[in-house]
């Protein structure tokens, strides 16, 4: 998955929540450009709706407003590289609040570029309003305590009106050595299962088509509350209406406690996407043990092969981290190795690089040489895993849900397995393609790349 964009194929390096302008012209104007997960994406929703219910406008162009916002991710170097250099030109520009990850993990980072900037943290979105006010007057404000209970049932403007993003925990219990997710979301607190369910109910009630469930680690939930993920699941399927749920990352370790429970849901709910995303990191049990990952290859494995054997069409997403210091050939070989045990649909690569104020920042790092050249090894094993595993759906006929614009003449939806499935409209059609946004069509598979599989219409358009 890239995760700077979760709209696209599995998780466009930015997301930016467009919408048209209001027709007032006497309101406050506001910008927000968000990067990183989708728990990031949701937050920048939930700051338009509370700016929104406040009586701010919320302007498309970052040019027309009085105030910019940015929702950072602190995920990687190249993704803070890019956070810093938006930070600098827009502060430039005109008032800025700097919220999300970054502006926590990395507080004086931040200001040694925008010293005036006010910065919001991902725990103190109830401070949004207080915050932007005051930037507007000239106020630095900095609001980085963790001053919520919950990001449920607040207020949203959305980026994408079939899908809702609904937290279902904040933090997580992992100690990995590399990740900086921690240091700015803190330790686990899952949200009740009744706050989560009205969350639902009230979005499927706004026609959203596809829920998804999110958190820094949805293997987790419910840990603290005596309840677990499928709990979750078992009573969000049960909520009335037309719609699919999708299941955010969650880390192997957790997994086998439920998982043949999982497996029995997944096989028996039509309403759940028949998809799992479990970063394994490496294949190396060495290497797990220095990133603090809390499993091992054999967990993943196992988990993986269980699924397979009962849900043979599931769609299985994996990450990898290449060159984490002291990573030795053989330990990257072990990698190559569970790739072509496991087969995953989705691999998402990454190059390791160090996180300031993680354990694993103070370890010697690998040559800037070694680390590419197994990067574009990987690269190859993974292009010949995916299409090896998308061929498999080649001919396939069924109904995929449309839930993404591509252009003006491609759309994007999912089948059952969450597999993305582009459609090009006929030339001869002419209608406003927004239309189809939540619909169904019936479809064949016609072609497959990498990252997609191509179809047909078996149907005619609604």
């Amino acid at each position: 998955m890239n995760k700077d964009n979760p709209f696209s194929t599995f998780s466009s390096n930015k997301t930016t929540l467009d919408f048209q302008d209001s027709k007032s012209h006497d309101k406050r104007k506001v910008w927000v450009e968000a990067f990183g997960c989708s728990a990031n994406v949701a937050d920048a929703e939930m700051i338009k709706g509370m700016l929104y219910n406040s009586g701010y406008e919320l302007t498309a162009s970052r040019k027309n407003s009085d105030l910019n916002i940015i929702v950072t991710c602190a995920v990687k170097d190249a993704t803070e590289h890019r956070m810093i250099s938006k930070i600098k030109k827009y502060s430039k520009e005109k008032p800025l609040v700097v919220a999300g990850c970054l502006a926590k993990t990395s507080k004086e980072l931040v200001e040694s570029f925008s010293p005036n900037s006010s910065l919001l943290g991902p725990q103190s979105l109830n401070r949004t309003v207080q915050v932007v006010d005051g930037s507007l007057n000239g106020q630095k404000i900095v609001a980085l305590d963790d001053s919520m209970s919950t990001k449920l049932n607040l207020p949203k403007m959305r980026l994408n009106p079939v899908v809702s993003i609904i937290q279902i925990s904040s933090g997580c219990l992992s100690e990995c050595s590399f990740c900086q997710t921690k240091l700015a979301k803190g330790t686990l607190t899952s949200y009740r299962i009744g706050d989560i369910l009205r969350q639902v109910k009230d979005d499927v009630a706004s026609n959203c088509k596809e829920i998804w469930l999110t958190s820094t680690d949805n293997g987790c939930y419910g840990l603290d509350l005596k309840t677990d993920l499928v709990d979750l699941l078992e009573n969000c399927s049960n909520i009335e209406g037309d719609y699919k749920i999708r299941v955010g990352m969650m880390n192997p370790m957790y997994v086998p406690r439920f998982l043949d429970r999982l497996i029995s849901l997944y096989r028996n709910n039509d309403r759940v996407f028949k998809f799992l995303h479990m970063p394994v990191q490496s294949g190396s049990e060495r290497i797990l043990r220095k990133m603090k990952r809390g499993h091992t290859a054999k967990i993943f494995l196992d988990v993986v092969k269980e699924l397979r054997k009962k849900i043979p069409e599931i769609t299985i997403a994996t990450d990898i981290i290449t060159g984490f210091p002291s990573e030795s050939e053989r330990d990257f070989e072990e990698t190559l190795s569970l790739i072509e045990e496991s087969q995953p649909d989705v691999i998402n690569s990454s190059r390791y690089s160090p996180r300031p104020g993680t354990l694993a920042a103070k370890y010697p790092r690998l040559s800037t040489k070694i680390v590419k050249e197994r990067s574009t090894r990987l690269h190859t094993i993974i292009r010949k895993t995916t299409m090896r595993r998308n061929r498999i759906w080649y001919g396939w006929k069924g109904q995929i849900l449309i839930d993404e614009l591509l252009d003006e003449r491609k759309i994007q939806g999912r089948n059952s397995a969450y597999r993305p499935v582009i459609i090009e409209i006929p030339g001869s059609k002419k209608f406003d393609p927004k239309q189809l946004l939540g619909q169904y069509l019936s479809i064949k598979v016609i072609e497959i790349s990498n990252y997609s599989l191509i179809g047909e219409l078996i149907s005619q358009f609604p």
